[in-house]
């Protein structure tokens, strides 16, 4: 995906997800570290952006930096226009090259808000939320969706052309309904009904796992690029090793046995510097737990790391919890 295409340089079009709790700053940077077309901040309230209160934790969850060279959006979410627009303006100013409104998200906090994909209901309301948020920035405003909410209602495509009209440049859709939530498998080809509706790149997302799913999904769909969340999970190099199998960027280094342990040793005190001790003991775990289920460790170990509070022990004991079990035997 070339400047002409997009504004800003997604190469290679191997995109990391949005995902709540996941894609903070620590996690960006592993990601980063091995290499990524772009990568999307956690989803962040608009209403909580622009409230004094909690400006300190948005600001901190909307940090763009990465230190790694790759760009990153930050996701909005929310129904106020006003409210969108403002916390635009903030992520710009803090350094986002680019903004991605959330109209995709099928969890019920965020849908009982009629934030999220519960604006695929709306779409007149849909529209002047991305037209308030193209209008407040000069960074590039990507949207980000499923399908549509349910089985009778498939509006992606409207949405889309509407959206383009109004200045989005970039559209990521996740192949499923809200109704689906994440159940079944996504529905790559119905991508293609948003691809023959706009100019602007269309994404394909969900159920990529690996290198031969992005092919399929990119075959389907039409798409011009991949959009990686779960698969990512204990495993940043991902992207970079899809990206290598699509479009002949170097292969990553994949860690294995002391360069893993290393690896998850820093993104650990990564997590724990950034959240502090206590929350960042609690964030951590999950984090650990995807690396030794990736690594197919030990599952006693993994049972005790997920609830040890001593850092010190955890890193002791990473190498052999990241050591295979058939090793390990």
């Amino acid at each position: 995906m070339t400047s002409s295409e997009f504004p800003v340089t997604l190469h290679p079009p191997v995109l990391l997800a949005p995902m709540s709790g996941i894609t903070d700053l620590p996690f960006r940077q592993a990601v980063a570290g091995f290499g990524a077309g772009l990568l999307v901040s956690e989803m962040i309230s608009s209403g909580e952006m622009v409230t004094a209160r909690a400006s300190r934790r948005a600001a901190s969850r909307a940090r763009a930096e990465v230190g790694a060279g790759a760009p990153t959006s930050v996701q909005i979410a929310g129904r106020d226009p006003a409210a969108m627009a403002e916390a635009a303006r903030i992520a710009e100013a803090q350094g986002a090259p680019m903004i991605d409104i959330n109209m995709g998200c099928p969890a019920k906090k965020v849908v009982g808000g009629l934030s999220g994909s519960a604006l695929m209901r709306e779409p007149d309301l849909a529209l002047r939320l991305i037209e308030a948020v193209v209008d407040a920035v000069s960074v590039p405003v990507s949207l980000k969706m499923r399908l549509g909410w349910d089985a009778d209602c498939l509006n992606a495509p409207e949405i889309a052309a509407r959206a383009e009209a109004s200045g989005v440049r970039m559209i990521t859709i996740h192949g499923r309904t809200r109704a689906q939530f994440y159940t079944g498998q996504a529905d790559w080809a119905a991508i293609r009904a948003v691809v023959a509706a706009v100019r602007v790149p269309v994404i394909a997302n969900g159920d990529i796992l690996t290198a031969a799913d992005a092919r399929r999904a990119l075959a389907q769909s039409g798409a011009a690029g991949v959009m990686i969340g779960r698969g990512a999970q204990g495993r940043p190099w991902l992207l970079a090793q899809i990206a290598a199998d699509l479009y002949g960027t170097p292969a990553p280094a994949v860690p294995h046995g002391t360069a893993l342990a290393e690896l998850v040793a820093g993104h650990y005190e990564a997590i724990l510097a950034f959240y502090g001790r206590d929350l960042g003991l609690r964030v951590a775990r999950k984090h650990l737990g995807w690396y030794i289920d990736a690594a197919n460790g030990p599952s006693d170990l993994r049972a005790r790391l997920m609830r040890e509070s001593d850092p010190a022990q955890v890193l002791q004991a990473l190498p052999a919890a990241l050591l295979p079990q058939s090793e390990a035997a």
